[in-house]
């Protein structure tokens, strides 16, 4: 028994001894891997002298990240007053204006006024902002710094609307030099008005204004001028417009007061534009001649074709009405009468007069008949008369010869043989003995009028006479 327990004592004391060496093993592997880590460190430490920009020890330097001076502390924004004018309380300060037209995109007769877009640039001298450099080379902000520091409070006299583009960004630069020299630059479209003379219209030129001037700061202040005289506005050359023909671009400067505040700088930007005339010939004076030409169709129709006649002059008299409120409709109400306003109504009266003639000819056609009518119930009858027949022909007594009866045809005599009739009437008041039995009347002497006559003089007289207009107007407005 004694035996068996010393046995089982001293297997305890075996296993507790190799579980001690065990837990003393283990500490000193991790004791010998801390120190070869250490001198691992050590090395790599003491190795970067002679390795420098290695890709496995060390990362090259980001520039993007490194601290560096803001622009702000460069240009030193906090230690200045911007709310304040360059050189406040000296000479007005001068800022120079050039100008980049990028396109003309529309001019409204209708609203008189015009859009552009534009490249406005400022140049002005703040010694505030000046700032030391070794290579005087210059830095560009976007809108961000321009809140932040003083710029020229431009607009545009007489503007309607206009706006600053600001796809994708705000399209403002802002450039500053070491001397503090500056260029403020903006891309903006304007709407402006435009006070046209539409007395000559479509054969007009007009010449409209963009006006660009201070708000709040007087000549005392700030003296606005272009910067490098008439080579200040520049233009694109695909500049077209469908309408007008440009024909030059310049620049005025020029002083205007308001008795409220004083006077100020204003810059003007002039443009002449010439109307293209071939759109309107199509449009609107050869649709209004031909009418006019169609009316005269009608002096070579019978007069008795009522259904005919009729018909054609009420259809130009309405075509011209609707050319005339066609182009009034695309035109501003103005109170005076244009060259277009001209050329249609007067094109409108000789269609007007056109259906008045052929009203002319029908009423007296209608008297001539009534009184024939008449002549013939007071006529004793003509059976007395010996061969009427050869007396009809013969020109001492009817005054017409052969031929004239013959061209006459049935123009200005009734059919179902009114003709005979107006003859043999015509016949028996130059005979003496049939006369003599005709009590005197004023109505019966000479009761035939050649309304015949009428539609002929008129196929000369309205042509010559609207020619004689075209000759007149072109030489006055072309």
């Amino acid at each position: 028994m004694l035996e068996t327990g010393m046995s089982q004592e001293s297997r305890v004391l075996q296993t507790l001894e190799g579980t001690g060496k065990a837990a003393q093993s283990r500490g000193h592997k991790l004791e010998t891997y801390k120190q070869s880590r250490s001198r691992r460190e050590t090395s790599m430490d003491g190795g970067v002298g002679h390795k420098s920009g290695s890709p496995i020890y060390k990362r090259s330097p980001d520039m993007t990240k490194s601290l560096m001076t803001k622009s702000e502390q460069l240009l030193r924004i906090e230690d200045h007053d911007f709310t304040m004018r360059p050189a406040f309380g000296g000479p007005p300060i001068p800022v120079g204006v050039d100008v980049q037209v990028e396109s003309l995109d529309t001019i409204s007769e209708v609203d008189m006024d015009f859009t552009m877009t534009l490249y406005l640039r400022h140049y002005w001298k703040d010694e505030r902002l000046a700032f030391p450099s070794t290579n005087n080379q210059s830095m560009t902000f976007d809108s961000r710094l321009v809140k932040k520091i003083w710029v020229p409070d431009m607009f545009f006299v007489h503007s309607k609307r206009s706006f600053i583009h600001d796809t994708t960004t705000d399209n403002v630069m802002l450039r500053v030099y070491p001397d503090g020299n500056v260029l403020y630059s903006l891309r903006v479209t304007v709407t402006a008005m435009c006070n046209m003379d539409l007395s000559r219209f479509p054969l007009d030129t007009q010449t409209c204004s963009l006006e660009i001037e201070s708000y709040a700061y007087t000549d005392d202040d700030l003296m606005l001028y272009w910067k490098k005289g008439n080579e200040s506005l520049n233009t694109d050359e695909r500049i077209s417009l469908s309408q007008f023909l440009i024909q030059k671009f310049h620049t005025t400067t020029k002083l205007a007061f308001y008795s409220s505040t004083g006077w100020y700088n204003r810059l003007y930007i002039h443009f002449t534009l010439r109307r293209h005339i071939f759109f309107f010939l199509l449009q609107t004076y050869f649709p209004a001649t031909l009418m006019v030409m169609l009316s005269w169709v009608s002096f070579w129709i019978d007069r008795r074709a009522v259904p005919a006649r009729v018909p054609l002059g009420i259809t130009t008299v309405l075509t011209m009405s609707t050319i005339i409120t066609g182009v009034n409709a695309s035109m501003p109400r103005v109170s005076y009468i244009k060259a277009v306003d001209i050329y249609l109504w007067v094109s409108f009266v000789f269609v007007f007069l056109s259906v008045i003639e052929y009203a002319a000819v029908n009423y007296l056609s209608t008297v001539q008949e009534r009184k024939e009518r008449k002549l013939r119930e007071r006529l004793p009858c003509t059976c007395g008369i010996g061969n009427p027949d050869e007396m009809m022909m013969d020109p001492q007594i009817t005054g017409y010869g052969s031929m004239d009866i013959n061209t006459t045809g049935n123009y200005g005599m009734p059919e179902n043989g009114g003709r005979q009739e107006r003859m043999l009437a015509q016949v028996a008041l130059n005979d003496p003995q049939i006369a003599s039995q005709v009590k005197p009347s004023r109505g019966y002497v000479n009761i035939w009028i050649d309304t015949h006559a009428i539609d002929k003089y008129s196929r000369v007289v309205f042509p010559g006479a609207y020619i004689l207009f075209n000759i007149i107007y072109w030489s006055i407005y072309l």
